[in-house]
């Protein structure tokens, strides 16, 4: 696959997710957060199990136990990441939510570098404030209406850069971005519903009032969105992916702006403008500087 296709498929993902904040949120009002965590995750995850297993068949790769190790972190990471957010968004807004887990963005090449010693093109080093800035820009340019919500997506957002530092790991080093996605889920919905029936005592009344939103975020924004994560990380590295992914917040205020009646700051359009500027150097530019220099003829004394 291309890196071009691969930043396509990571771009439509982010369209998933950005407008699932908005099923999240509302979900809210029927049940709790680790009780739709479990179902969604659960259904996703089923959902995803048939190409899973072809998957597996076709490549027929022997999982040792460091790959466990690597797919099991990578899905206590989504987990966390998961929880973190969902409980967040109980007491803020579906685009605070989608802003603030853009923050990833910055963990991504720090965590990297950390756990791998993955040293980033030297084009993040603008492409990460560029991004942030946005970030900061669509929530109005001010921290002053912050509440516990916010603070608890901000903690998920480092457990999501974990996680696409992981998956973009776990998928190259097995070669079955599919299936350890798949597992991921299923090991996040079991943990959540575990976790859920102690806490949350969930009845079908109420996950059934909120099957509209369960359906959405199970299909359209954990099988096919995760999935295609999975498969595109293959190809752009990990501080790469994080900026494109943070075009999530986008549609996330879109989302809220749409169908939750949230509106965006005058000063929010020039925090799209700087996501989507960072995206195109992250992505336009070094193939484009690569080519220059192998164009560039050589001298000789």
């Amino acid at each position: 696959m291309s890196r071009s296709v691969a930043t396509v498929l990571l771009l439509i993902c982010t369209m998933f997710w950005g407008f699932a904040f908005i099923a999240q949120k509302s979900a809210m009002d029927s049940m709790g957060p680790l009780t739709f965590a479990g179902v969604r995750y659960l259904l996703g995850g089923f959902l995803v199990l048939p190409l899973a297993l072809y998957e597996r068949r076709r490549r027929a790769i022997a999982l040792t136990r460091t790959h466990w190790l690597f797919i099991l972190a990578m899905s206590t990471v989504f987990f966390l990441g998961s929880w973190l957010q969902q409980a967040g968004l109980a007491t803020t807004t579906a685009t605070n939510g989608g802003f603030l887990t853009g923050l990833y963005v910055f963990f991504v090449p720090l965590l990297g570098y950390a756990l791998f010693r993955t040293r980033p093109h030297p084009i993040i080093l603008v492409g990460v404030p560029l991004a942030l800035i946005g970030i900061y820009f669509l929530n109005g340019g001010g921290l002053e209406s912050f509440n516990s919500g916010d603070w608890l997506i901000v903690g998920s957002a480092l457990f999501w850069a974990m996680h696409v530092i992981l998956l973009g790991h776990v998928a190259r080093m097995t070669g079955l971005p599919i299936f350890v996605s798949c597992v991921s889920f299923l090991i996040a919905g079991i943990a959540a519903s575990a976790i859920a029936l102690g806490t949350e005592a969930p009845t079908l009344e109420a996950i059934s009032s909120g099957w509209i939103e369960i359906a959405y975020a199970a299909v359209l924004s954990t099988a096919v969105g995760f999935t295609l994560q999975a498969v595109g990380q293959q190809h752009v590295p990990p501080a790469n992916a994080a900026i494109i992914l943070s075009a999530e917040s986008l549609f996330a205020a879109l989302g809220g702006a749409l169908i939750l009646g949230e509106r965006l700051p005058l000063i929010g359009y020039a925090g799209a403008t700087l996501i989507f500027a960072a995206i195109l150097l992250v992505e336009a530019l070094p193939p484009l500087w690569a080519r220059r220099r192998t164009h560039i003829p050589r001298t000789t004394n």
